[in-house]
């Protein structure tokens, strides 16, 4: 319970930022570098993120209509961070900039410089600066752009009354537009017509290509953000990506930003909502149920298979599917596979984990799919069991051919079914076609110097790839024989914690923002869910539980490994006057490296919102 008057605002613990360095330079600022004192005086938010991270590009949503309603006091700057070798290659970086819309600078620090500086443990990270230079709020995950939000608003009246505030224009200097006829397009269909239908992404509109796959028939959508149906300009996408054609003629398009489902009419051009609210799909909310009544997340391809439209929802590591009734209103969506945990674990398709589901292609027994975040190929079979053909874990990549058991794929985007029983793997941060063979169990490698391909069509005896970053379809006749090259593998650039053996103390560290408090109205409000890559490394402390703070065991045999944790909290506005408060979930999972070594910590803090208290 609050009394009338006003509380006092708390003191924030306050830490000097440190410098911001990288390697890359600064983008997105004609060319300006930048140092901290250059924004002394102007609210800084640091956004540490990487392309390949769902997560990561989740919150670049999230905090465009906070950039544009603090233009004058604040400034977002990216700090690209890689995950993947790709990732640390400038132009990539550059590439993912214009490919998601990104208006602020960005500091491309290949070498994870400030990262470690600013002592980060996850993608993405968001650190808030004040206009002094002092670190004042740090938060892991998604869904904390209103917390974020209100601490602004408090800095704008703390330092324009100490007039320690600068507002102004800030240093964000817009690229020029490239004349591409795409732009960073997605996936590609062949249609009955013999045309091929593509999703220009960054544009925000379908294509119709010619069957030479570059004369543009008719583009579909206005080329604006949005969600609006109808026909001609009037319809908008979001950055959309899959494509699948329905036995009545007309194409599902995974409108992966608005987080819906929408249906082509190819005869008329007439665009319609089939799934989704337009809202993102948090924990906690409904899971099944009617089709535009139940919030998605990030829906990244479809196909057609067993009756349904299978969905590769990349936003919470499932898979879902939208069935079509013979009455519209009757059409629902539903959970088939996943837990919302991010990794890979096979078995029936409830406890299976996935990681950024990004393709998908169907046979007459098989559901492929291209996981992307553990550079894997799956596929799901008639009873709906999860297998893994090729890929290891979150943390291994690389480009080598051989027995799949030991074949390594760098985040594909893309799978395509083959007549022969095989698939082609759309192989995106290697530049290239692979090829995984079920009868014989061998990966080979079909074409190389492709930039970014994220998905590909099979034409008669030629496979028409869709080239991302080089904004074109390529078409390439398939070899007799397949490509030969040089075997690399590499292992995330993240450092190791370095812990001690035994027990380990794991602090999920969470503050309610302001106004806010822990919502404990229907039972606990937070969740904690521990376990490591190999089991083994765990001796006490895996599963499920309430607290965020646990004691660990480490087996003092196993060297080094993964502790994945997946923590939640709800927070609802602290207003007793208020009967409907607003609420609002904070959710984060951490893959965390570790190596076990006599010395190291016995304190592993993670911070899911606020500052650590034992670091201020």
């Amino acid at each position: 319970m609050t009394d009338a008057s006003p509380a006092p605002t708390p003191r924030r613990a306050r830490v000097r930022a440190p410098e911001l360095t990288g390697k890359g330079g600064w983008l997105n600022t004609g060319e300006k570098q930048y140092t901290l004192a250059d924004l002394r005086g102007r609210i800084v938010i640091l956004d540490f993120w990487t392309f390949c991270c769902i997560n990561c590009l989740h919150v670049l949503d999230e905090l465009r209509e906070l950039e544009e309603k603090h233009r004058d006091t604040v400034v977002i700057i990216g700090v690209h961070s890689p995950k993947f070798v790709h990732e640390a290659e400038h132009q990539a970086v550059v590439d993912a900039i214009e490919r998601y819309g990104v208006e602020h600078p960005v500091l491309d620090d290949p070498e994870l410089a400030t990262w470690k500086q600013y002592a980060v443990r996850a993608w993405p990270t968001l650190v808030v600066v004040d206009p002094e230079g002092y670190v004042v709020a740090q938060h892991a995950g998604e869904g904390h752009a209103h917390a974020i939000e209100r601490l602004v608003t408090e800095l704008e009246t703390e330092h324009t009354a100490k007039g320690t505030l600068r507002r102004g224009d800030g240093p964000y200097v817009a690229p020029e537009p490239e004349p591409t006829v795409l732009r960073f397009p997605g996936k590609a269909l062949a249609l009955p017509s013999g045309n091929f239908l593509v999703s220009d992404t960054t544009r925000h509109q379908l294509v119709e290509l010619a069957a030479d796959g570059e004369t543009v028939v008719r583009r579909i959508g206005s080329g604006a953000r949005g969600l609006h149906d109808g026909s001609g300009d009037s319809v908008t996408f979001n950055e959309p990506q899959g494509l699948a054609l329905l036995d009545d003629g007309s194409v599902v398009v995974a409108d992966t930003v608005n987080h819906a489902l929408r249906r082509l009419d190819l005869a008329t051009g007439a665009v319609t909502t089939l799934a989704g609210t337009g809202r993102q799909w948090m924990q906690g909310e409904p899971t099944s149920g009617p089709a535009r009544e139940v919030s998605l997340s990030s829906p990244w391809d479809v196909a057609w298979w067993q009756g349904k439209v299978w969905i590769a929802m990349a936003g919470v590591h499932q898979l879902w599917a939208y069935d079509p009734a013979a009455d519209p209103t009757d059409d629902t969506v539903a959970v088939t596979a996943g837990t919302t945990n991010e990794g890979l674990v096979d078995g029936p398709g409830p406890e299976a984990w996935f990681a950024q589901p990004s393709g998908l292609a169907a046979t007459a027994d098989r559901l492929w799919l291209a996981d992307s975040e553990t550079s894997a190929l799956r596929w799901v079979d008639l009873d709906g069991a999860v297998h893994t053909a090729v890929g290891t874990g979150l943390f291994d990549f690389g480009h080598r051919d051989g027995p799949a058991e030991q074949a390594l794929l760098q985040h594909p985007l893309g799978v395509t079914a083959l007549p022969d029983g095989s698939v082609a793997i759309s192989d995106t941060y290697n530049h290239a076609l692979r090829r995984y063979d079920p009868a014989t169990g061998e990966v080979t490698t079909l074409a190389t110097d492709l930039r970014e391909p994220s998905d590909a069509v099979l034409v008669g005896d030629e496979i028409l790839v869709v080239e991302s970053a080089r904004h074109r379809l390529t078409r390439l006749r398939l070899p007799e024989e397949a490509v030969r090259v040089e075997s690399v593998a590499h292992r995330t650039q993240r450092a190791a914690t370095e812990v001690a053996p035994g027990e380990l103390r794991l602090d999920v560290v969470f503050q309610a923002p302001a106004g806010q408090k822990l919502d404990t109205r229907y039972g606990p409000s937070t969740r904690l869910l521990v376990s490591a890559t190999p089991p083994e490394l765990l001796v006490e402390g895996e599963g499920a539980g309430t607290d965020l703070n646990r004691a660990l065991t480490l087996d003092p045999a196993v060297a080094e490994g993964v502790l994945h944790v997946s923590a939640m909290a709800a927070s609802c506005d602290d207003d007793p006057a208020n009967e409907y408060p607003a609420c609002h979930v904070h959710q984060q999972d951490w893959g965390v490296p570790v190596r076990l070594t006599d010395g190291g910590a016995d304190r592993l803090p993670l911070v899911l919102a606020g500052m650590d208290d034992q670091d201020a």
